[in-house]
């Protein structure tokens, strides 16, 4: 007997009967269901069909996206990142509320039918065809949970979104023979759990857990009736029925869920009208995702965690793959950062360094023979609002860093005296060190030999500063003569080779370039790049590539392999015991002496650039090395002269007086309660005024370097443009000009205010 229905009549049933009949025996039952009428469906259900036995009968379901954790070196939490805000939790720990208010809202029969609920397109064609329009579905939540899975398929491809969830009989077909093979593979409270884990519930909130700490910060095992039917409710329209943005119609919402509960006889009708007379409640937990919102200013620190993630082949063998593992999520990433270094680190940054300040400051360290990365923070907070920045300052160009980093100055000068001890020079080598002098007329390359044609000087500070000194005086003193003269005497190809044993590159990738200039610190590094290289004198002459990451595991506790660091001697112990000595003596009573710390051996070298855009501090213990830099972070520069930092007026900055008591105030901490071993020296003497340097050159006076005012990259003020070019015309050689501001520097070496420094 035929079912009469207002306003359908008997012919609205048997079309409904006929397109059913059809779709059975087709194999489509839900072909066309969103269809405004009925006439049209036999023949493309009938079309759909052809392909239906095509369709592959297993379907492929990605790992759903989730959350990342990323902790330091001792279990604590720095922050979470996501691309999709979703932590994946068993049926068992979802609310009993939210179970039934799912299922009475969207597929009230869910535990009675099979993949397709007949009842329901019954209902379904017959609503469709008397509105003659799309008025109601029948999607069941197992079809439901197969077309979210295609849409996490898509990931945010908005082609491919497209695709996922297009109103095709194509998709509705596809997406029906899928059910059926979920029904008979996982049951229905797998299904169940499977659908609540990965539906998007609005705010950026995918999954039950994520939606009820979103609007309730509350787990989803503690949702209330009332906060369950919110929840349901929204999934129909996270965004018409979002209760953040229009909480009248989310309240209209709710309380229609709460009738249908009570209508199926899950809740009274006494439960229903109590949680109707209820206001909304909300305790919204705003989406906080990322590195922005890293602990203890390690922003930068989680920042390059992710670049290493996204590049190194450990983890993953193209681009592509590791940028799908690491959306995805659901990963746990134990770092190498180490909470009291950290903290350490933050502090002494903010106590001398203000947010505000027209320059900022980038502190990175490592722990020698390791490779370990134990703290990194800068005084421009990872941000996007003023003075904060998505450039890491202590970074390389391709992890995130500035474009050319930041010269170096005097701090380059330990990298030269470690090729010329190689060479076989003594640590006592006395050189006649003038005042001033011309860049040398040919220095020996790896190549063709560098000429001067120029004839420009190089000199000191002042004219009492003349040698002839020794090493370990001129390194105290950081006098430019004495190491020009050196780099005459062994060529520039000890240099860049002892450079590279040492990871020593230019910030943007390049090489070294063969100049004698070089020895002055014209290149432009990063922070972590030569705290590493100080790391080596540490570690008894052997380098350890900087790694951040310890141990990493997959969303089922899976061990991740990890990139480890590659250790290679890079000089003899003797080498590095020498340059212990000599640093050691530069923060006991040469430039550095700020930076020297109470009660334990250290080491380290001041540098400063001209036009005092750039000041550094570098300096180690036998435990821990450190990298501290105060300039511009733009490509514009800030010249220090003049000048408040942290609430401290300088007349000129030297690498000494800011950047060293960074570096003390952050090792201290970092150090606090930990091991003092000492270092092991050798014996270094200091020459007589007027001996001989082995040249036939004399000199006298006393002097000082390259870190007093107006000599920290080494160019004379009467020295023309000593940065010069490769072929070798400007004495000094190289690519930048530390000299006077020629407009010769490349756009973002120095910097000026952030944003700018990636052109």
């Amino acid at each position: 007997m035929a079912i009469k229905r207002s306003g359908g009549g008997h012919g609205v049933t048997r079309q409904a009967a006929k397109f059913l009949g059809v779709s059975v025996l087709s194999g489509v039952v839900l072909a066309g269901l969103a269809l405004p009428g009925i006439g049209a469906v036999g023949l493309a259900a009938k079309s759909a069909g052809e392909g239906f036995d095509e369709i592959p009968t297993n379907l492929k379901t990605p790992p759903l996206s989730q959350r990342t954790t990323i902790l330091d070196a001792e279990g604590g939490e720095i922050a979470k990142v996501y691309s999709r805000d979703r932590t994946v939790v068993p049926l068992n720990d979802i609310s009993p509320y939210m179970r039934k208010a799912i299922v009475d809202i969207e597929d009230a029969r869910f535990y009675q039918h099979g993949a397709i609920d007949l009842k329901g397109v019954l209902r379904a064609v017959n609503k469709n065809a008397q509105s003659g329009g799309v008025s109601e579905g029948a999607s069941t939540l197992t079809q439901q949970y197969v077309k979210n899975v295609f849409v996490e398929e898509a990931g945010d491809d908005p082609e491919k979104v497209a695709v996922a969830t297009q109103q095709t009989i194509g998709r509705k077909v596809k997406e029906l023979k899928y059910a059926i093979q979920v029904e008979k593979e996982l049951g229905k409270d797998r299904i169940l759990a499977n659908y609540l884990n990965i539906t998007f519930f609005g705010q950026q909130a995918y999954g039950i857990e994520a939606a009820s700490q979103r609007y309730f910060s509350k787990h989803a095992k503690d949702l209330t009736l009332g906060e369950s039917a919110l929840l349901a409710g929204l999934v129909q329209s996270p965004s018409r029925y979002d209760p953040v943005n229009d909480p009248k119609e989310a309240l209209r919402r709710r309380n229609i869920v709460l009738q249908r509960m009570a209508d199926l006889k899950h809740i009274t009708p006494a439960e229903a009208s109590a949680e109707q007379a209820k206001p909304l409640k909300l305790n919204v937990s705003r989406p906080r995702s990322g590195c922005i919102t890293a602990v203890n200013g390690a922003g930068f620190f989680c920042d390059y965690v992710r670049q290493v993630f996204l590049q190194d082949p450990a983890f993953g063998k193209t681009k592509e793959a590791r940028a799908k593992r690491w959306n995805q999520g659901g990963l746990t990433i134990r770092t190498t950062m180490d909470p009291q270094t950290q903290k350490s680190v933050q502090k002494s940054i903010t106590d001398h360094v203000y947010q505000s300040d027209s320059v900022a400051t980038a502190v990175t360290i490592v722990q020698p023979g390791t490779g370990k990365v134990l703290g990194m923070g800068q005084s421009r907070p990872y941000g996007f609002g003023d003075h904060q920045t998505q450039i890491n300052l202590s970074a390389d160009k391709a992890k995130g860093g500035s474009n050319y980093g930041f010269q170096v100055g005097s701090t380059f000068k330990p990298i030269l005296a470690a090729a010329a001890l190689e060479e076989g020079i003594s640590p006592n080598k006395t050189y006649s060190s003038p005042f001033s002098m011309p860049y040398p007329s040919e220095v020996e390359t790896c190549g063709k030999p560098w000429k001067n044609g120029g004839g420009e000087t190089v000199q000191n500070e002042n004219r009492s500063e003349s040698g002839p000194y020794g090493m370990r005086e001129a390194t105290a003193k950081s006098v430019n003569t004495y190491f020009i003269q050196m780099i005459e005497d062994i060529g520039i190809c000890p240099v860049t080779k002892m450079a590279a044993k040492l990871g020593v590159n230019p910030a943007d990738g390049s090489k070294l370039e063969q100049v004698p200039s070089i020895a002055l610190g014209t290149e432009g590094m990063s922070p972590l790049t030569m705290a590493s290289a100080y790391a080596t004198f540490a570690n008894h002459g052997t380098y350890c590539t900087p790694v951040l990451i310890e141990s990493a595991t997959d969303p089922n506790g899976k061990a991740l392999r990890v990139p480890k660091t590659q250790c290679s001697r890079a000089m003899s112990e003797e080498t590095a015991n020498a340059v212990n000595t000599l640093l050691r003596g530069v923060v006991e009573d040469g430039t550095g002496k700020e930076a020297g710390l109470s009660g334990r051996d250290s080491a380290g070298k001041t540098g400063t650039t001209d036009e005092r855009k750039a000041a550094w501090f570098v300096g180690y213990t036998p435990n821990m090395a450190g990298a501290v830099w105060v300039g511009g972070p733009g490509s514009k520069g800030v010249e220090m002269e003049n000048i408040t930092i942290g609430g401290v007026y300088h007349d000129k900055v030297y690498g000494a007086d800011t950047p060293g008591p960074i570096w003390r105030d952050a090792m201290t901490g970092a150090l606090e309660g930990r091991p003092a071993p000492g270092f092991d020296t050798v014996a270094i003497a200091d020459p007589d005024k007027g001996t001989d340097d082995g040249k036939g050159r004399k000199g006298g006076g006393t002097g000082a370097g390259g870190d007093k005012p107006g000599t920290g990259s080494g160019a004379g003020k009467q020295g023309g443009k000593p940065g010069g070019n490769k072929q070798g015309n400007k004495p000094g050689g190289g690519k930048h000009t530390p000299a006077q501001d020629t407009g010769l520097l490349p756009p973002g070496l120095l910097g000026g205010t952030e944003g700018d420094d990636r052109g």
